[in-house]
C-alpha cells in the first residue's frame, strides 16, 4: 500500500489549509483551516467535509491562525473525538481563537436568521457552536520543538520553529508505507521572514522524500530591511498621517501583527520619535491574545522593551467593550486605531473604515497581505467607492501600505528555506499561494536547478497523490470538485459588486436624460437574455468571517 496525500485546502488559494495522509495503519490530518477570500471560496466552509471525520486518527496543527485551525470545531461537531497535537503557545492561542470563531458563527447565523424571517425563509444554523469549540479545546495535546512524538501507529513527527507567529511550526513526519519503509515528509506551515521582532529564523533538517511549502509571496520581494529600518518606515507613515490631521487606521490581525505594531509604536514613543494623541487596539480577541504573548515573553529573541513594558505604555488603550469601541467615532484626529480583521473583511475595523474613509485628512495603512476579493484588497487597488455594511462609502482618505510587517517569508526567503530542506527525492508541492505566485516560485526553483520540472507540483483543491519513498506513483483528480476553480481568484460576487459600484458612479456623472437612456439600454439587454427580476431575493448563505465585531 502506498501513502496517499490529499490536498483539501490551500491549493490554488492561500487559505483553508488541510492535508490528509492515508497509510496502511490509518489516516491523519495536518491542519484544518477556515477558507477566507471571495464568497465562492468562503462557501467551501459550508460544504460537506470531503472525508469522514470519524475515520481520522489524530491531527497535527502547524499554528493557531484561523486559516489553519478555524474548521477544527466543525470536525468535533461532526462527531470526531481524536487528539490534536501542537506546541504549547499554539494551545494557549486556541484557548481564545476557537471560542471567538464560534461566537462569530453563532452571531452570523442569528443575524442571517433575522433577515430570513422577514422574508418568511427557514432559519439557519451556525457552522459550529461554542460547545463545539469547547469540545475541540478538550482534545489538545502539546509537544516541544525538536522532540519526536508518536501520535499514532506507524507515524512519528517532530515540530520545528517556523518563525511565523508565536508557537508556529513546520512539521517533519515519517509514515510507514505498505512495505514498512518510512516515507519522510515536511509540511512547512507558514514560514516567517528572516527579520522578526520576537523569534529566531525558521529552522529544520534537510533531506526528505516530499516537501510541502507555502508560496504566499512567490515571485514577490520585499525591500531588505532591519528591524530598525522597519521602525523608521513606520515612523514616517505615522508622522505623515498625524500631519494630515486625521486618524491613522490600521487593519491588523489579532495574532502577531497587533503585538508587533504595539511593540514598535511603544518603542518609537519611548524614544520620543512620535507623539500620537492616542494608540488604540480595538479588538477583544487581540486583548486576550496579548495576554498569551505576555505569558510566553521568555521566548522572545529580539525586543527592546521588557516584558513589563511591552504592551503597557500609558497612551495605549486596549478596548474590548462595544460602547468603548463606538465612542472612538467621536475622535476626529491624532489617534492611531488598530483593529481586526487584517484584510478588513469583518469585525470592528469595518466600522472604523466606514467612519474614516470619507475624511480626506485620514489615513488607512495596510501592513499585510490582502487576499483577492477582500475589502482590504479592493481599497488598496484604488477603488473610489467601497461597499461597507450595505452602503457605498467614498474613499477620500490617503491609502498607504507597508510590506515589512508581513509574517510570511518573501520569494528569496522561501527559496532559501527550500534550499535548506533539500534534497526532495520525490517531489516538492507548492501550496498556500495564488496561481501567479505559485508559478513564479516553481519557475525560479527550476531555473535555479534545484529541482526538475516534474518534481515541482502545483496541486489543485482535492487532488491526491499516491506516494512511495522512491517518488510519486500516481496523481489523481477528484470526480467532482467542491468549487469551480475559475471562481477562486475572483468570483462573480466580486464582479457584481464592482459592476454595481461602477454603474452607480457612471449614472451619477451623466446628465439626467442619459441616465434614463443607459438604464433603458440595460433593461433591454436583460429582456433579450430572457432575464426576469426575481420577486424574492436569494437567501445569502452564512459565510464565516475572521474575527469578532459588534452588531450593525
Amino acid at each position: 500500500m502506498t501513502v496517499t496525500l490529499h490536498f483539501h485546502g490551500a491549493s490554488g488559494t492561500v487559505t483553508g489549509s488541510c492535508y490528509r495522509v492515508v497509510h496502511q495503519k490509518g489516516q491523519f490530518l495536518v491542519d484544518c483551516g477556515l477558507f477566507q477570500g471571495n464568497k465562492s471560496v468562503r462557501e467551501l466552509n459550508l460544504k460537506p467535509t470531503p472525508f469522514d471525520p470519524k475515520a481520522i486518527d489524530f491531527l497535527l496543527l502547524t499554528h493557531a491562525h484561523i486559516d489553519h485551525a478555524g474548521l477544527l470545531p466543525k470536525l468535533y461537531a461532526q462527531g470526531w473525538r481524536g487528539p490534536m497535537w501542537m506546541t504549547e503557545p499554539t494551545a494557549g492561542l486556541l484557548e481564545y481563537l476557537l471560542p471567538d470563531s464560534a461566537s462569530i458563527q453563532e452571531g452570523e447565523a442569528e443575524r442571517e436568521t433575522r433577515k430570513r424571517s422577514r422574508r418568511g425563509d427557514e432559519p439557519v444554523k451556525p457552522l459550529y457552536s461554542m460547545a463545539d469549540a469547547e469540545e475541540a479545546l478538550d482534545h489538545r495535546q502539546t509537544c516541544r520543538y525538536g522532540e519526536w512524538i508518536e501520535p499514532g501507529p506507524g507515524v512519528r513527527a517532530r515540530y520545528w520553529n517556523a518563525g511565523h507567529i508565536i508557537g508556529s511550526a513546520s512539521i517533519e513526519v515519517e509514515v510507514l508505507d505498505g512495505d514498512d519503509k518510512p516515507v519522510r515528509l515536511m509540511f512547512s506551515g507558514d514560514i516567517g521572514p528572516d527579520e522578526k521582532v520576537f523569534y529566531n529564523e525558521p529552522e529544520g533538517p534537510s533531506g526528505f522524500d516530499y516537501i510541502l511549502c507555502e508560496s504566499t509571496y512567490g515571485g514577490r520581494e520585499r525591500a531588505d530591511y532591519t528591524l530598525q529600518e522597519r521602525r523608521a518606515a513606520l515612523k514616517a507613515e505615522i508622522q505623515a498621517a498625524m500631519q494630515r490631521g486625521g486618524n491613522l487606521i490600521i487593519p491588523t490581525f489579532a495574532v502577531e501583527r497587533s503585538q508587533e505594531l504595539l511593540h514598535d509604536i511603544g518603542t518609537l514613543i519611548k524614544t520620543g520619535e512620535i507623539d500620537p494623541r492616542l494608540v488604540v487596539l480595538d479588538s477583544p480577541l487581540a486583548s486576550k491574545v496579548t495576554g498569551v504573548y505576555r505569558k510566553y515573553a521568555r521566548m522572545f529573541e529580539d525586543t527592546e522593551l521588557s516584558a513589563d513594558e511591552l504592551f503597557n505604555d500609558e497612551r495605549f488603550r486596549i478596548i474590548e467593550a462595544v460602547e468603548d469601541s463606538k465612542a472612538l467615532n467621536a475622535i476626529k484626529g491624532g489617534a492611531i486605531i488598530m483593529s481586526a480583521s487584517g484584510m478588513a473583511d469583518a469585525g470592528r475595523i469595518k466600522h472604523h473604515l466606514r467612519n474614516n474613509l470619507i475624511r480626506s485628512n485620514a489615513t488607512v495603512l495596510f501592513v499585510g497581505y490582502q487576499a483577492p476579493g477582500t475589502l482590504g484588497q479592493v481599497i488598496l487597488s484604488g477603488a473610489r467607492e467601497v461597499r461597507i455594511h450595505g452602503s457605498l462609502v467614498p474613499v477620500r482618505a490617503a491609502i498607504r501600505s507597508m510590506g515589512n510587517y508581513s509574517a510570511h517569508a518573501d520569494h528569496s526567503e522561501l527559496m532559501d528555506w527550500i534550499a535548506h530542506r533539500l534534497p526532495a527525492h520525490g517531489a516538492l508541492f507548492l501550496t498556500h499561494g495564488e496561481e501567479e505566485e505559485r508559478n513564479a516560485l516553481r519557475a525560479a526553483l527550476i531555473n535555479a536547478g534545484k529541482l526538475g520540472g516534474d518534481q515541482v507540483i502545483l496541486p489543485e483543491l482535492d487532488d491526491f497523490f499516491e506516494l512511495t519513498a522512491a517518488g510519486v506513483q500516481a496523481a489523481r483528480t477528484p470526480a467532482a470538485r467542491r468549487v469551480d476553480l475559475k471562481q477562486m481568484p475572483s468570483d462573480w460576487h466580486n464582479a457584481f459588486s464592482d459592476f454595481t459600484i461602477r454603474l452607480s458612479q457612471r449614472l451619477h456623472d451623466l446628465p439626467d436624460a442619459e441616465k434614463l437612456e443607459l438604464m433603458q439600454a440595460l433593461q433591454g439587454r436583460l429582456s433579450e437574455m430572457g432575464a426576469e427580476p426575481s420577486p424574492k431575493g436569494r437567501p445569502t448563505p452564512v459565510t464565516p468571517v475572521e474575527t469578532a465585531g459588534y452588531d450593525e
